[in-house]
């Protein structure tokens, strides 16, 4: 702008200093957020949600804040991923397969051009955004960035992997655009948390009055079992009793903490893991070492996540940050590693929890991990699709310490943050149209509300759910409809669907609608679909391998 004569001058620097006033007046307003999110953890792998694996930074944070009881994922890292960045049904947004109407002759797979992310939307509102950790949903991994590559969906900085892989050795690795590789005595868990601590630290140097949304991603405690020698030597000896024990002591701490009533059944052990007290001396041994090593994972994480804490703190950013944690779904039953598997890094005989060493938690132990609920990661039964959520906030959350019931999905991340920002959701972004999204804020959860009624469904590889306020519909992949009423039944131990016919027939009626909204091809109609989603889950007459 060129400026004609002085009293233009000074009323143009009278009008810029106002301005810079009320956009710091608002920024004030506007909470700075970090979002955490797990890998593969379990319902009740925290101590605040009934574990006996110490998390002492995460129970803290529960203590100051909210926790809900009845929040969903979409049952697997990418589906979730892609729902929780943009608010809209993992099938809608493009991971799975797209909508065919929103799906341009360029779409070559991941988040789908009609979305917007999380960072896009509050980049555009002013904020700073970092992501540190597992991506995937596309765009990462080739030798350069794609279209879905976390700096060209809205972060500012960003440093992480594609999707999972190694502790030790983890590939491929990118900061910013950039890829790197990874650094003498790499433990992915340990350098996202130094990661996510640069950032903060970064933001409080050149952030000025900008708020910040932190994305952090850890792969703990996914697979491959990898932790480091001081981590699970805190928990040597502590898993002797086995998991059918450890589910009724994580159970009853859950009653006792009021996250189920007492009227409420644990669900059997999974049909496909053995008791305990069955296995041979052997076999006890090794499943001992793998529950040991999935406590360090989920122990050094909380470590973590406690350093991170103290990076907000430092920044003087507690009172106005809300922090939240949840899974991108239940602990997994997947058995990769039953035999010798050279392309995924495993050699036989080694040390359970070292580089060498390829082991997965297994379907006895994701039980424990999903305690009180059945089935596992994939699934859409209770086990694969609910997760702790932890939402503390000192100046917009008054809770302390309390539940609530609000029936709630990743979906409502996005239109939370973007509600909390004084944002509106746009019809179009650069030149881009966006499909709105399907969440809904929980600001009022936030602030106290009476919980209100949802309907919210699910699909995933021929599983298949859905949720109308108290009642669940759901099915196995080719299974028949179950039916249960979750108000007094939520393990899913009473399947009501003989006895209710109309109320199945309604309901699934209901989920066809929704699946044709949002997307959904049936499995078997879709290429590649001889998989069957559980194909790695180990049945009893398979041994362990050596």
């Amino acid at each position: 702008m060129r400026i004609k004569n002085p009293t233009q001058s000074i009323a143009v620097f009278v009008c810029l200093f106002l301005a810079v006033i009320a956009s710091s007046a608002t920024a004030a307003q506007r909470p700075n957020i970090v979002l955490i999110l797990a890998d593969d953890m379990g319902f009740s792998d925290l101590g605040c949600y009934g574990s006996e694996i110490a998390t002492p930074n995460l129970d803290k944070l529960a203590a100051r804040g909210l926790r809900f009881t009845q929040f969903y994922n979409a049952a697997r890292c990418c589906p979730t991923r892609a729902a929780l960045l943009t608010g809209q049904y993992p099938h809608a947004a493009g991971v799975g397969h797209m909508l065919q109407a929103w799906r341009p002759p360029s779409y070559t797979g991941g988040i789908g051009p009609h979305t917007a992310t999380i960072a896009e939307l509050l980049s555009a509102g002013g904020y700073r955004t970092y992501h540190v950790g597992k991506w995937h949903v596309g765009g990462v991994g080739g030798k350069t960035p794609g279209a879905n590559h976390p700096m060209r969906r809205g972060f500012d900085r960003a440093y992480g992997t594609a999707g999972g892989g190694g502790f030790f050795d983890l590939r491929p690795l990118y900061l910013d655009e950039q890829s790197i590789e990874p650094e003498p005595g790499f433990y992915a868990t340990d350098v996202f948390t130094d990661y996510a601590v640069k950032f903060l630290d970064e933001h409080g140097r050149t952030g000025g009055e900008r708020p910040f949304f932190l994305n952090l991603c850890y792969t703990a405690p996914h697979f491959p079992l990898h932790a480091k020698p001081a981590d699970i030597e805190k928990y040597r000896g502590k898993y002797v009793d086995g998991w059918d024990k450890v589910r009724a002591a994580r159970f009853a701490r859950q009653q006792s903490i009021g996250l189920f009533p007492t009227e409420t059944k644990l669900s059997p052990r999974d049909p496909v893991a053995q008791a305990w007290d069955d296995l041979s001396a052997e076999e006890r041994a090794e499943h001992e070492q793998r529950m040991e090593v999935h406590a360090a994972m989920v122990d050094c994480m909380d470590h973590g996540i406690g350093r991170v804490l103290a990076a907000v703190d430092k920044l003087g950013a507690t009172d106005n940050t809300l922090v939240l944690f949840l899974s991108d779904n239940g602990a997994s039953a997947e058995a990769l590693d039953s035999w010798p598997n050279p392309a995924r890094g495993h050699k036989p005989g080694s040390v359970i929890g070292t580089a060498e060493s390829h082991r997965c938690l297994e379907v006895g132990w994701a039980t424990a991990a999903n305690t009180p609920f059945r089935m596992h990661k994939m699934w859409a039964h209770e086990g694969g699709i609910s997760t702790p959520l932890i939402a503390a906030w000192p100046r917009g959350i008054a809770a302390r310490g309390e539940l609530t019931k609000q029936v709630s999905h990743v979906i409502d991340l996005l239109p939370t943050f973007i509600d909390l920002a004084g944002e509106k959701y746009p019809q179009k972004l650069g030149d881009r149209e966006l499909r709105p999204p399907d969440g809904q804020s929980l600001a009022p959860a936030f602030a106290g509300a009476a919980p209100v009624a949802r309907t919210l469904g699910w699909e995933h590889e021929g599983n298949r759910g859905l949720r109308s306020d108290d009642w669940k519909l759901v099915a196995t992949y080719r299974g028949e409809w179950e039916l249960y009423n979750l108000a007094t039944d939520r393990t899913e131990t009473h399947n009501l669907a003989a006895e209710e016919p109309d109320r199945t027939r309604k309901l699934a009626e209901t989920w066809q609608a929704w699946g044709d909204k949002v997307g959904v091809i049936p499995w078997q109609d879709l290429p590649g679909a001889n998989y069957k989603p559980s194909a790695g889950y180990r049945k009893k007459s398979e041994p362990v391998a050596p």
